[in-house]
């Protein structure tokens, strides 16, 4: 008896996965064309001649089908028999899909074995995701709401909860702004000038209850004063000086609060499996006021890409993933965990991983 087997974790529901894997226009996109049997329940010719491992096409017959959990299958390859199991089971994350085959008559070549292998292997870690990726997306709804136009298009499986936060956020960021908006244009507006007593006389004569300092207009032109008071001339020693108001103090950097330490980041691989791993980032608030602009930027390594992420909305350009999420509390921490895929067997860990610029510990 001889084995071929393969196992991957999908970032999509039992259901969508049993889809993929008995319908037959879907069988043929991420697998081999598929070709019923006529008058033949159950049976189906898979078009493998040609592919890498595979001599002949392949006649299929189910014998043990549950929904949406397992699909057992005959094989027969030009006198080759063999037995397929298909198992489905749910995770936390989604799904993991494992294929075993076993011969019951007859064997492989050397030459056919690993090849074959290889070829099993690269449908369900490459073509087969994609394809339900590409079902998954079918399931989005780009209609208008009621409200007219949105600058957003809805996500696959996004948590209301989550949607609540990032709206929560956007309320205390703009808040924010108008607050220190606020507080710029108050410093920057100028003081009103306080009145100010006259100096006393230079001389130590007290002032005659009939003298008076003459107003001084605000280009320092002296105001005309009443005609039954006598007017000072500037040989006076008594006339008046150029008044000259108090400034209100501006603000000193002693009384401009401190800006609070930048949020810190430590990423970790938290599990590792064949052509994937689980990605954690923890960012640290280690301020006195809640951080709510912190943004981590993880660049992946050639070949990944991030199936599903939680903890944070994800914007994802290429291999670049940037995560932002609801404002971390003081003195608490905010986690990011995402599955990643990898072409490879031996996944590879993220190339990058900045907070605010700042580079994570742990990379």
């Amino acid at each position: 008896m001889i084995e071929i087997g393969a196992q991957v974790d999908l970032s999509h529901p039992p259901d969508r996965v049993w889809l993929a894997l008995t319908d037959r226009e879907l069988l043929g996109r991420w697998f081999a064309e598929a070709e019923t049997v006529a008058g033949v329940p159950d049976r189906l010719v898979l078009h493998t001649a040609g592919l890498p491992g595979f001599d002949a096409n392949v006649e299929v017959e189910v014998t043990e089908r549950r929904v949406p959990e397992l699909l057992a299958m005959r094989c027969d390859e030009a006198g080759r028999l063999t037995e397929v199991t298909c198992v489905v089971t749910a995770t936390k994350q989604g799904s993991r899909l494992a294929v075993r085959e076993v011969t019951t008559h007859g064997t492989w070549s050397a030459e056919q074995h690993d090849p074959r292998e290889q070829q099993l292997r690269q449908a369900l870690t490459v073509r087969l995701p994609a394809i339900l990726d590409w079902l998954a997306f079918q399931q989005v709804d780009l209609r208008r709401g009621e409200a007219g136009m949105t600058t957003e298009l809805p996500t696959i499986g996004e948590r209301p909860a989550r949607a609540l936060r990032r709206r929560r956020t956007v309320v205390a960021v703009l808040a924010g702004v108008v607050l220190v908006g606020g507080l710029a244009a108050w410093v920057t507006l100028p003081g009103e000038p306080d009145s100010v007593a006259a100096p006393p006389p230079a001389t130590g004569t007290p002032p005659s209850p009939s003298s008076s300092v003459a107003a001084v207009a605000p280009t320092g032109t002296p105001r005309a004063t009443p005609s039954a008071r006598p007017s000072r001339t500037a040989a006076s020693p008594t006339a008046h000086p150029s008044r000259t108001p108090t400034a209100k103090p501006s603000p000193t950097l002693a009384s401009v609060p401190a800006a609070p330490p930048p949020v810190t980041a430590t990423y970790r691989t938290d599990s590792s499996r064949l052509f994937g791993y689980t990605g954690e980032v923890v960012v640290d608030n280690p301020g006195g006021a809640p951080a709510a602009d912190w943004v981590v930027v993880v660049t992946l390594a050639e070949g990944s890409s991030v199936d599903d992420v939680d903890g944070a909305d994800v914007r994802q350009d290429g291999r670049t993933l940037t995560f932002t999420g609801p404002a971390v509390p003081a003195g608490k921490s905010q986690t990011i965990r995402f599955d990643v895929r990898d072409s490879r067997p031996k996944a590879r860990e993220p190339e990058s991983c900045t907070v605010g610029g700042s580079p994570c510990a742990g990379v």
